[in-house]
């Protein structure tokens, strides 16, 4: 266990810098720059330029450019955002909440529906139920989230005035129970569009695993026996979903900051899609650097776990002593 958890650090690690390294480059080599703008200003002087490069170390070759920022960055340094002049830790701190929140309650919601849809469908397969729930199915995973939450906001923001246009919170100040009812009102429909987005794919999926499952051998005894359907699915199905689905939801975690850019830009969520969005926008490196450093450690990380909990499930998936691909074995 202490070797795979060797093995799973240095794979972080080394992972993290590949991604920093490649990251960094790309964003830089891309045309124009933070002071683009200030360029095509005439009342900028060429030597308010050039001492606004040295200040912002814009005017070290790349490389030491790089250098610099991969020093700060093992500090837990990731600068100063060009933009706001504030300090890049403090700017993602305020806002990365927002953004975890809303997504992993959508996760749950989706994975919840999702288990649901899918094992009820398997088990009455070729019916009314299943033709709708494979409907419903293919709607979502069709559907453009910007386009839904458009027309959300068309039919039920402008025409129905049922829930406010975006942000989070009223323009008069709450307190207390009220605060956070207002709260959860400017999140449903970021929310529904998250999840009717997601549900889909999930739901086809569970519903293929379930049933192969279904046409196992011991699931048929289990029937002759007179096992009923409730215990099959408590002991024999969900066990044997209980693997790829903590793949699933390792896989999901990439989801939470880069599926965020356009749903908070559209809905005006003050969260790490917007911030991320505003930052490519101003070309704001430190900002848009951090961002993908914590995305990928985010996502780097829920794979890990993803494995550890799948060893803990199934000891023979690692490539452990416990493998059935160990030769001592």
């Amino acid at each position: 266990m202490k070797r795979l958890l060797w093995r799973k650090l240095l794979y972080l690690v080394g992972m993290l810098f590949l991604i920093s390294l490649i990251s960094f480059f790309a964003i830089h080599l891309a045309p124009n720059s933070f002071l683009s703008a200030g360029e095509l200003n005439p009342n900028i002087t060429k030597e308010t330029l050039e001492h606004l490069k040295e200040i912002y170390g814009l005017d070290k070759p790349l490389w030491q450019q790089y250098l610099s920022w991969l020093w700060a960055m093992l500090h837990l340094d990731f600068g100063v955002s060009f933009a706001s002049g504030k300090p890049v830790i403090e700017e993602i701190a305020s806002r990365i909440g927002v953004t975890i929140g809303i997504n992993l309650t959508a996760m749950a919601i989706i994975f919840t529906l999702a288990f649901y849809l899918g094992i009820r469908s398997a088990l009455v397969a070729g019916s009314w139920f299943d033709r709708v729930v494979k409907t419903l199915s293919l709607l979502s995973f069709s559907m453009p989230s910007f386009y839904l939450a458009l027309l959300l906001i068309i039919f039920f923001s402008v025409q129905l005035a049922l829930f406010p246009l975006g942000g989070l919170h009223s323009p008069e100040p709450k307190e207390g129970i009220a605060y956070y009812l207002d709260l959860v009102w400017h999140l449903v429909l970021p929310i529904f569009v998250v999840v009717f987005v997601g549900f889909g794919t999930l739901t086809q999926y569970i519903r293929s695993l379930t049933l192969e499952i279904l046409k196992s051998d011991y699931i048929f005894f289990a029937k002759a026996r007179g096992v009923d359907e409730p215990k099959i699915i408590r002991f024999m199905v969900l066990p044997n979903l209980a693997p790829p689905m903590v793949t699933m939801l390792g896989l999901s975690l990439p989801g939470i900051i880069g599926g965020s850019v356009i749903l908070e830009s559209i809905f005006s969520i003050n969260g790490m899609g917007l911030l991320f969005y505003q930052a490519a926008m101003a070309r704001d490196y430190p900002v848009i650097m951090g961002i993908l450093i914590i995305t990928a450690f985010l996502t780097l990380l829920g794979n890990i776990l993803a494995d550890l909990v799948l060893l803990r499930l199934n000891p023979f998936t690692d490539y452990g002593k416990n493998s059935v691909n160990d030769p001592a074995l």
